[in-house]
């Protein structure tokens, strides 16, 4: 869909007025998500202002009309991300028509919840996780850590470096996070204690929610990926960093990533996002061209998204204290990866690895090249080195019981009543201790 396309109009505005000006969910956006009434099913929903568009009873007053429909009663998106770009730009066509004309709103009025009367979750059954490693400044500042001379491995910039990660563990935004115990060696002891871990951080990352998957033994061509990422969200891989140095050797990360990975509840779609996609960033003179299938032409000149994102953290004495969060980090996507998404999806499936409806994809830390836009706390403290400084008198190198993340990412254009500004919705959590 091109950025001429009606649903992406930046001029565009809706009856629903919390909709228009300042909001994170505008007409141009209507991300989709699985939402709960107290005691109530669970069922799709598309974000529009302050409220959520209940998919299945809009249906159910007739007001749907595709082979799709049934798949809007569904308790996840599974069945409806599987149908491909095409029922999704159906039902946005329609839901934006339903939201902007004004003969429609007394039919759709009743249909909409506010959001701040329900309760969001994963909006799919997550077969698979996987984590990348794409954002080469987090590579980099981390790899100065451990190999200053050479922080980037040979096979960086060849290849998306990526992990497994554990499927059963992802949970919506808000979900508690629950401080892991392990193994971990201090580096002048003699054997590893288990305990807790010392060394919590968050990752700030892009997920990537795959639609149609493609068959075992069929790689998906670089210059078809982008027809099967059916979204985006925020995405925290928390990171247990003391539980990681022991255990990462020769297997790579375990138990210090498959405690908890934390997502915003709302997907976006490709299709909110085309006005906002950008060249890729040049590589850097001397680095090598990617090779032959990780190569496409409308990938170099629009692979990237101009994508807006930023992590604030309080503490519990901040909140009683009435002290504003502290900005941690302001950044951008683009910037920030080195692969573009289209690049991650075709390198997973490249040996033939069947991906399916449903299935999550991390970017890995996005971080800048300045220090105002780095992803984790390993990085802003140099590795604990070099503690941050808070306005309530306290210091932080690592996460402490307490404390809460939240993580924001949007996209912002000038329309014809101000700025419009594509959100993605909070992606937060609060540590709290083993057993509490």
């Amino acid at each position: 869909m091109s950025a001429a396309d009606p649903t992406t109009d930046l001029a565009a505005t809706s009856w629903v007025a919390s909709a228009n000006q300042g909001s994170d969910f505008p007409l141009q956006n209507l991300p989709l998500g699985i939402f709960s009434e107290a005691k109530g099913l669970r069922r799709p929903g598309a974000a529009i202002g302050d409220y959520i568009l209940d998919l299945p009873a809009l249906a159910d007053a007739g007001l749907l009309d595709g082979d799709w429909v049934d798949d809007l009663a569904q308790p996840v998106l599974n069945a409806f991300l599987a149908r491909g770009h095409s029922a999704q730009s159906e039902l946005r066509e329609r839901l934006h028509e339903l939201l902007s004309d004004e003969r429609y709103r007394d039919d759709v009025e009743p249909h909409l919840i506010g959001q701040s009367e329900v309760h969001m979750h994963v909006p799919c059954m997550v077969g698979d996780y996987t984590d990348f490693y794409v954002g080469i400044h987090h590579a980099t500042n981390i790899g100065k850590q451990f190999r200053p001379d050479n922080p980037l491995l040979p096979n960086y910039k060849y290849i998306p470096i990526g992990y497994h990660g554990r499927a059963s563990s992802v949970r919506a935004s808000g979900e508690p996070v629950i401080r892991p115990n392990g193994q971990r060696k201090a580096a002048d002891s003699d054997a590893p204690e288990y305990g807790p871990c010392k060394r919590l951080d968050y990752e700030l990352e892009l997920g990537l929610w795959i639609g149609r998957g493609n068959e075992l033994g069929q790689p998906i061509p670089i210059a078809e990926a982008a027809d099967h990422i059916a979204g985006f969200c925020v995405l925290n891989d928390w990171s247990a960093r003391d539980l990681q140095a022991w255990e990462y050797q020769p297997l790579g990360p375990f138990l210090a990533k498959n405690f908890l990975t934390s997502v915003s509840p709302w997907m976006v779609s490709p299709l909110a996002l085309a006005p906002f996609r950008r060249a890729m960033p040049p590589r850097p003179a001397g680095d090598p061209a990617p090779l032959a299938y990780l190569d496409d032409p409308d990938d170099r000149s629009a692979g990237a998204l101009a994508i807006q994102l930023e992590v604030t953290l309080t503490t519990a004495k901040m909140r009683s204290a009435g002290i504003a969060p502290h900005v941690l980090s302001r950044g951008s996507a683009e910037a920030a990866m080195y692969w573009s998404a289209a690049q991650i999806v075709t390198h997973h499936s490249a040996n033939g690895c069947n991906l399916q409806p449903g299935d999550l994809i991390g970017t890995g830390t996005l971080s800048t090249a300045s220090d105002t836009g780095l992803g984790s706390l390993m990085e802003i403290s140099n590795g604990g080195k070099t503690p941050l400084s808070l306005d309530s008198g306290e210091t932080r190198s690592f996460l402490e019981d307490g404390d809460e993340i939240v993580m924001r990412a949007w996209c912002e254009g000038d329309g014809k009543v101000g700025t419009v500004r594509i959100g993605f919705g909070e992606c937060s959590g609060r540590v709290i201790a083993y057993g509490v």
